[in-house]
């Protein structure tokens, strides 16, 4: 992973680079220096391509000054570290791969590797557990539990009594899984809590009675949303009897009651400032048509300000599949800030999925200077708010549709080297770097786009293909 940098005035960074990332790295480089006050020095390595060098090569040939106080070198160079800093005496700096990344290593929180701690607990429900076979149900719920789940809520079917209820319970307590039952049925329940389920989803004056037997903490709800009152009733008779319980006032969707329930919600915790509570956010994700990364953030939030130790969620809609993941990451950043009493920007990227959270992109200009150093015919492809860009030997060509760029290229006198094999990369390339233009993303040839925490990692086919012969390449620096 690259290197992290608290740049302070008296610090003088020495970067190393390629001959054709010298003119754009030096653009990034006077930017930062402006913003952050830090002193540098450019060494250009008589190589043309600064990802082909290894660390045994540059520590023949670095120049460096005694006053320089970090070594900052590409990305490539990260197997070499320890090689180059036994070297040089100083700390090595690993920057990104794409250099227009640089300036994350001076504006990055280095708080994110200490998001550990939190202090809402996820219940992640498994819907119509009886439609499912008991090993399906253990599977799916040890990928929730892998996500961030504390609890697995086993959710039984309204309108038919489940006879293997206690077979699924028993599964996953053997499996290391706390477990709540989410069912209305007392048959289901009793055999469940005998199975070893230790939450119960959920109490009302409806069967309320039956929960003084069952020696198993309850989710106490109202009768109904907005009948606040009989919510008190129930929890009065709970803790007359010393049942344990949490309290949740029920999250209403958008459009039938979600403002008054959030108010409620409130309410209750001065009402009841000590009693732990829960809200079943999943009424939110499930019923709204949008992605539910940012809402799962704001209910958290909500959640983390009001003491509510715990919040019920799933993941039966598309759009809301990744919803425990969004959750843990959530309830991480909400808490720390909270604990800080700092805004949660810039202290992780995780839940920042469809853009980015910084772009940065070359000017025209700098592009058209590149072109006129390359001196071979291997492709770079760049891609800002306004066009797609390829270039290579004294060429450069932009345009905001793919297509149309790639007929530019077909008809100069290069697009010869473009075989079926050339074709299908540059097709690919140019689709992420069009997906990346349309919504604001950050795009580095050959590298994956980025998806906070849905980020998957790409072959490089770029550094396979060098090996080629020359003319027939896909380089990109």
């Amino acid at each position: 992973m690259p290197s992290t940098i608290t740049p302070a005035a008296d610090h003088h960074y020495h970067f190393v680079t390629g001959k054709l990332a010298e003119p754009m790295l030096r653009e990034v480089i006077e930017r930062l220096a402006n913003e952050h006050g830090f002193r540098y020095t450019v060494e250009v390595m008589p190589i043309t391509v600064a990802a082909l060098m290894s660390a045994s090569w540059l520590t023949k040939r670095l120049q460096v000054a005694s006053d320089v106080t970090h070594l900052i070198v590409p990305g490539y160079l990260e197997p070499g570290r320890d090689e180059l800093a036994a070297h040089v005496s100083i700390p090595v700096v690993i920057g990104p791969k794409d250099l227009r990344s640089l300036p994350e290593l001076f504006g990055a929180s280095v708080v994110a590797s200490r998001l550990e701690d939190y202090t809402v607990a996820i219940i992640a429900e498994i819907n119509h557990v009886p439609r499912m076979s008991v090993d399906a149900v253990v599977e799916r719920a040890d990928r929730l539990r892998a996500d961030g789940a504390n609890m697995i809520d086993v959710g039984c079917d309204p309108s038919a009594r489940c006879p293997r209820i206690a077979d699924y319970v028993t599964a996953l307590v053997e499996r290391g899984h706390c477990v709540s039952i989410d069912s209305f049925d007392v048959w289901e329940v009793e055999r469940a809590i005998a199975a070893g389920a230790s939450l119960v989803l959920s109490v009302n004056s409806g069967n309320r009675e039956q929960a003084v037997h069952w020696d198993a903490e309850v989710v106490a709800i109202p009768d109904s949303p907005q009948d606040v009152e009989s919510l008190d009733e129930t929890l009065g008779f709970l803790m007359k009897r010393n049942v344990r319980f949490r309290i949740d006032p029920i999250l209403e969707p958008i459009g039938v009651g979600f403002a008054k329930s959030l108010v409620r919600y409130a309410a209750i915790r001065e009402r009841y400032p000590d009693a732990p509570m829960m809200m079943g956010i999943g009424n939110l994700t499930e019923l709204t048509d949008v992605d539910s990364a940012g809402m799962n953030m704001m209910l958290i939030a909500i959640c983390e300000e009001l003491r509510i130790e715990s919040v019920l969620t799933t993941e039966v809609i598309n759009w809301a599949r990744s919803s425990v993941r969004e959750c843990d990451a959530a309830r991480k950043l909400c808490h720390f800030a909270v604990k800080h009493q700092t805004p949660p920007k810039r202290v992780s990227s995780d839940l920042v999925m469809l853009r980015d959270p910084k772009l940065s992109h070359y000017s025209h200009e700098t592009l058209d200077q590149l072109a006129d150093a390359i001196r071979d015919n291997n492709y770079r492809l760049y891609a800002d708010e306004h066009s797609l860009h390829l270039l290579a030997r004294s060429m450069h060509l932009s345009d905001r549709d793919p297509y149309a760029l790639f007929e530019q290229l077909m008809s100069q006198p290069i697009s010869e080297n473009v075989d079926a094999s050339h074709a299908f990369y540059l097709g690919f390339e140019l689709a992420k770097a069009s997906i990346a233009r349309k919504l604001g993303k950050q795009y580095t040839q050959d590298e994956s786009l980025r998806w906070g925490m849905l980020s998957e990692l790409e072959q490089h086919h770029r550094l396979q293909r060098r090996r080629r012969p020359r003319g027939q390449g896909m380089d990109q620096k």
